[in-house]
């Protein structure tokens, strides 16, 4: 059955063909969310109100565009709605990031990180510095680098998603790369 005609059925009642939707789309959804987010359980909790929102909505898709383009913009208006929403709580959250929140089992590690506690604090701090760097950008440049790097999405994909054209994705990009440089190279030697 295509895409298309799922929409219908839900539209015309059938509610549980939802669940078709969801399990294509949940991994896509939640590696938007967690760009954004950082964390799992926070991106598992906004994958679900994405879904809750894509499903009240549903009747308003018109097709102009592919499902998963329309699917996509639900996901980064709600992470960025779910960012600003916990601006205030950013330095909270980094402490517990940095200082044995359960929160931050999600950083993968090697066995040999396991023989060397000072290994894990490394590894701790780079990727929060990445993710402040990366919260740093400005909104536009951050949804670009987000669909690009987590979602592996294309130039072209992108620019649907966040109704632009191709070059300034393109762009955008090239300035997120290079504020990231910037930002990260500045913070070398530096407490996160």
């Amino acid at each position: 059955m295509t895409e298309s005609g799922i929409i219908r059925d839900i539209l015309e009642g059938d509610r549980e063909k939802f669940r078709l939707l969801v399990e294509k789309y949940q991994p896509l959804v939640f590696r938007t969310c967690i760009g954004f987010v950082h964390d799992k359980d926070d991106a598992d909790d906004l994958t679900q109100e994405v879904f809750i929102q894509a499903y009240q909505s549903l009747s308003r898709f018109r097709g102009n565009s592919a499902f998963s383009t329309w699917l996509y913009r639900i996901a980064v208006n709600a992470s960025l709605n779910s960012v600003r929403r916990s601006s205030k709580n950013f330095i909270v959250q980094r402490f517990n990031s940095l200082f044995g929140s359960e929160k931050t089992s999600d950083i993968p590690f090697s066995q040999a990180d396991a023989d060397d506690p000072e290994n894990i604090l490394i590894r701790k701090e780079h990727v929060v510095r990445v993710q402040k760097a990366i919260d740093s950008l400005p909104e536009n440049q951050r949804t670009a680098i987000i669909l690009s790097k987590y979602d592996d999405l294309s130039q072209k994909e992108i620019a649907a998603i966040m109704n632009i054209t191709e070059g300034a994705v393109e762009s955008l990009l090239q300035r997120a790369k290079q504020n990231l440089r910037e930002k990260l190279s500045a913070g070398r030697g530096k407490n996160p």
